[in-house]
């Protein structure tokens, strides 16, 4: 499939040839959900954490007698029945990530790229520079009409660009090798350089 070239300033800069195996599949939600939410159990803190029984503060002496009160048998104000004693069964520290084969988080990747393709959220740009001026880098998005955009570059992110997009709202800059499916999804347009097209597709070829 084909895709105008843009520049930042609204140019033309001739057209690219964008690979179907990449962008021109139909996309699955199935493969598209197990793959996000691979991702944000990975990072998910995991660090939630109550006190059991025999964390916390309280006196070890028994109660009350034994026998002969009438109630049942208690020897610890610990115990979780009681306010403020130990919680049963409680959350504790652990890692909530789960494997997924690589194939299958390579074919999650293609079909983000071909969602968007195909809702026509796909923007090819030549290339993502400029001279590191914050004002005139919005003014252009502005003016392009990206609200909250991924910027996708080739193997390493332009610095000047990089710095004047830092405080530019909705707008994120990643390498090729940080394109992921839920960032990708999480914005509404896909701005790909040319460079970053030919390095997408040889890290998904």
């Amino acid at each position: 499939m084909k895709l105008d070239v843009i520049k930042l300033d609204g140019g033309t800069a001739g057209s690219v040839e964008l690979s179907e195996d990449l962008f021109g599949l139909e996309p699955r939600a199935d493969i598209l959900h197990r793959v996000v939410r691979w991702q944000r159990n990975k990072a998910q803190a995991g660090t939630h954490k109550v006190l059991t029984r025999s964390e916390v503060s309280y006196s070890t002496k028994k109660i009350y007698r034994q026998k002969g009160t009438g109630g049942a048998r208690h020897g610890s104000r610990k115990a979780p029945i009681f306010r403020k004693g130990g919680i049963y069964k409680g959350p504790t520290p652990r890692s909530h990530a789960h494997d997924l084969p690589k194939k299958f988080r390579k074919l999650g990747l293609k079909h983000a790229l071909s969602a968007k393709a195909k809702a026509g959220e796909l923007v090819v740009i030549e290339a993502a520079e400029t001279e590191g001026k914050t004002a005139a880098l919005a003014k252009q998005v502005a003016n392009l009409g990206w609200k909250r955009a991924l910027i996708i570059d080739g193997a390493s992110v332009n610095e000047g660009f990089a710095q004047a997009a830092r405080n530019i709202e909705g707008l994120d800059i990643l390498p090729t090798m940080g394109a992921n499916v839920y960032d990708i999804l999480k914005r509404d347009t896909l701005v790909i350089t040319k460079a970053g097209v030919e390095a997408l597709e040889a890290r998904l070829k």
